[in-house]
């Protein structure tokens, strides 16, 4: 290959991923419906409790049990995306998924909650798929920017995300205003993000994401000092070298020292009880778990005080 044949190939690559990392923050637009299922939380709530009869407990119960999806089912989607080349794919089904639910949810709902046990489980399921769209998301973003880049870009992601949010609440808000009372049309809005979603990821080029450099792995042409491994964290700039993605999870969650891989040839990753020994990392963890134990309360809450405070004569 000649020169100037490798540097027209470098620099479309470089276009590639530029129009990918833009490609991104609509993407996280989109996702401010889906991701953290605001829809199922608050407007919903406020619509099962106003236009079903739902008690605020029947409400609750439902939600509860979609938030505990959500937590038991988070890391087996980091897993998953971790050895899978099919990310763009697998994000899209879970936005579809998610939204087919919270359509069901509105076309389903009995008056006086008489089918709770069947909305019980739809949102099991949906805090299940649900759970797939933070990995996703971040696993798409950082095949793309590297770990180099990764702050940038999830700030941008972030904002974009909650700016989404925003838009979500104030045009799901006037659409119950001027339906009120029958009120579930409103979750067309869920349509709409879903749509959004499913264009901008078709945008992205998936030769954009590389998959070793998703998960946080560079490989070396000889063991890292002082570790007897192949693995080396991203941080130099340095754009990682392509190879094929090790699809077969190992397993190993860290008991006895050993590494994540089975190929010690390959690239490697520490385990997840290496990762938990990471004091900041702990730190950081703890202080999440906090915030959103608190935070996850208040939006709900006020919902269920508006919808109850007026109820069916709005």
């Amino acid at each position: 290959m000649s020169s100037l044949e490798a540097e027209s190939i470098k620099t479309a690559k470089a276009k590639s991923t530029e129009s990918a990392k833009q490609t991104l923050r609509w993407v996280a637009l989109c996702l401010g419906e889906l991701r953290d299922g605001l829809t199922m939380i608050n407007m919903q709530s406020a619509f099962l409790i106003v236009s079903k009869n739902y008690t605020e407990k029947q409400a609750g119960i439902m939600f509860f049990v979609f938030g505990m999806s959500q937590f038991l089912f988070q890391a087996p989607a980091g897993y998953l995306f971790d050895y899978t080349d099919k990310k763009i794919q697998a994000l899209a089904a879970a936005s579809i998924t998610t939204t087919a639910l919270t359509l069901l949810t509105a076309a389903t709902a009995e008056e006086d909650g008489a089918n709770i046990g069947f909305m019980i489980v739809i949102k099991f399921i949906q805090g299940a798929v649900t759970a797939l769209i933070p990995p996703g998301l971040n696993s798409i973003t950082q095949g793309i920017v590297g770990s180099v880049g990764m702050t940038k870009q999830v700030a941008m992601n972030e904002m974009m995300n909650h700016f989404g949010t925003a838009m979500i609440v104030l045009s799901g808000s006037l659409m119950a205003y001027f339906l009120y009372p029958d009120i579930g049309s409103l979750f067309a809005v869920s349509a709409i993000a879903c749509t959004g979603v499913l264009i901008f990821l078709s945008v992205i080029d998936p030769s954009a994401i590389d998959h070793n450099a998703a998960r946080g792995l560079t490989e070396t042409s000889s063991p890292t000092p002082g570790t007897g491994s192949n693995y080396e964290p991203p941080g130099d700039g340095a754009a990682p070298k392509k190879s094929r993605i090790q699809n077969k999870p190992s397993f190993n969650f860290g008991f006895g020292g050993q590494k994540s891989g089975n190929d010690t040839s390959g690239p490697q990753a520490d385990t997840p009880m290496q990762v938990l020994r990471d004091p900041t990392l702990l730190t950081f963890i703890i202080m999440c778990f906090l915030f959103h134990t608190a935070n996850g309360t208040i939006l709900p809450l006020v919902m269920q005080t508006l919808a109850i405070g007026e109820g069916p004569i709005g």
